[in-house]
């Protein structure tokens, strides 16, 4: 299986947000990230476009900043890890799971499943 792990543990190849190439898919992968919480309006197509996470993007959980302080490529290299930030983005990520699965289609949230919710697994690989 194909796989691209950002340092948060999701996995890019999953994610409608790195997959909306058009117009119309932008729009609806604004509209849902703004349904779950990820976003509190719907964005422009500009600002919710994706190439992936890389070291000169911004990360909500400070991942990027933080691997780069303790000068290891990924969190699972760190001797703190779990640490507090990685144990937070866990929590965080259940929090926005039970909101998946109450606003979420089947194919929604499936999908969001496989790109965002196996974390834990992830961010040992």
């Amino acid at each position: 299986m194909e796989e691209k792990i950002t340092l948060c543990g999701d996995n890019c190849i999953y994610c409608p947000r790195y997959n909306a190439k058009s117009d119309d898919e932008l729009e609806k992968v604004a509209e849902l990230w703004y349904r779950i919480g990820f976003r509190d309006k719907i964005v422009s197509n500009n600002e919710i476009k994706c190439d992936g996470c890389s070291s000169h993007k911004k990360c909500t959980y400070n991942l990027v900043e933080c691997t780069h302080n303790h000068n290891v490529e990924k969190c699972n290299m760190c001797s703190e890890f779990p640490c507090d930030k990685i144990n937070d983005m866990l929590k965080r990520s259940k929090e926005y799971q039970k909101k998946c699965r109450e606003v979420c289609s089947e194919e929604e949230y499936k999908t969001l499943e496989k790109a965002f919710f196996d974390k834990e697994n992830n961010l040992k690989k």
